[in-house]
């Protein structure tokens, strides 16, 4: 019979990588995640604030139903719409950028898992 001997270090230390890039990979998912989080609830913010200012505009008409106060409506719906318009194209930019980090990080991710699977054959097949 033969005895073999294993080098328990050597496992140990194998594993401990492993999972070192798994635990990383984790955390930098579960922060893109919150980042997406606070990115949706700022959208919603500005939605909400876009339907109260619209609320308060037409709220804060006159009684009376004159062209006048028509037109003061309508103007204050459009300043609000176009201001609104503009925080979207900014929230847009930034889902953007963000999506890209997001992107970036998966891809060195799977570039440095790759690798030291790669690594790991290597040193395997040199054994």
């Amino acid at each position: 019979m033969t005895e073999r001997n294993y080098d328990l270090n050597a496992w140990f230390e194998t594993y401990q990588d492993t999972f070192a890039s798994i635990t990383k990979a984790q955390q930098d998912g579960l922060r893109a995640l919150e980042r997406f989080a606070r990115f949706n609830y700022a959208v919603a913010g500005d939605v909400l604030d876009a339907g109260l200012a619209q609320t308060r505009a037409a709220l804060g008409v006159r009684a009376s139903a004159g062209t006048q106060v028509i037109a003061e409506l309508l103007q204050k719906q459009s300043e609000i719409g176009a201001q609104l318009n503009e925080k979207m194209k900014a929230r847009a930019q930034e889902f953007s950028s963000l999506a890209a980090e997001v992107q970036q990080s998966v891809g060195s991710f799977a570039a440095e898992t790759a690798n030291r699977a790669s690594a790991t054959a290597g040193a395997r097949k040199a054994a």
